[in-house]
């Protein structure tokens, strides 16, 4: 019988970025109606949306300053991260930064269609999204 490696550690800790993407894909109008309503919320901030995953699956803003304070600290590791939050385009296409245990992943999609017309189609308030949002993920991340 071949072990795929499941109970290997380096896999196990990696697993959330699988359940992460799954997640993403199953709420991918959801979240970018989320992440269109709350960049209209944070006005002129460089905020993008976080899913931050301690101590139980959440909703965070993820400052531009945090970001690049992150990027000195570990040496120009999320540079690329850096790049793309910082040329993505919020009327088209959406960007979340998934945060692990001292690990991050980059989630950027393209809806079907706009993150504004995702709002629209979602008929919901901000608060309400974050609460269902948070409840089914809080179901993908274990």
């Amino acid at each position: 019988m071949f072990d795929f490696g499941d109970n290997r550690p380096e896999i196990a800790e990696q697993k959330w970025r699988l359940q992460l993407d799954l997640f993403v894909n199953n709420y991918e109008q959801q979240l970018a109606a989320l992440a269109w309503g709350l960049q209209q919320e944070w006005g002129e901030s460089n905020d993008v949306l976080g899913i931050d995953l301690q101590p139980t699956p959440h909703f965070v803003a993820c400052s531009q300053d945090s970001l690049e304070k992150l990027n000195q600290n570990t040496r120009g590791i999320v540079q690329e991260i850096l790049g793309i939050v910082d040329n993505y385009d919020p009327a088209v296409e959406v960007v979340i930064v998934g945060i692990g245990k001292g690990q991050l992943k980059l989630i950027n999609f393209q809806p079907k269609i706009t993150p504004a017309e995702c709002f629209i189609a979602m008929n919901s308030d901000i608060d309400s999204l974050i609460i269902d949002l948070e409840t089914a993920l809080i179901e993908y991340i274990k």
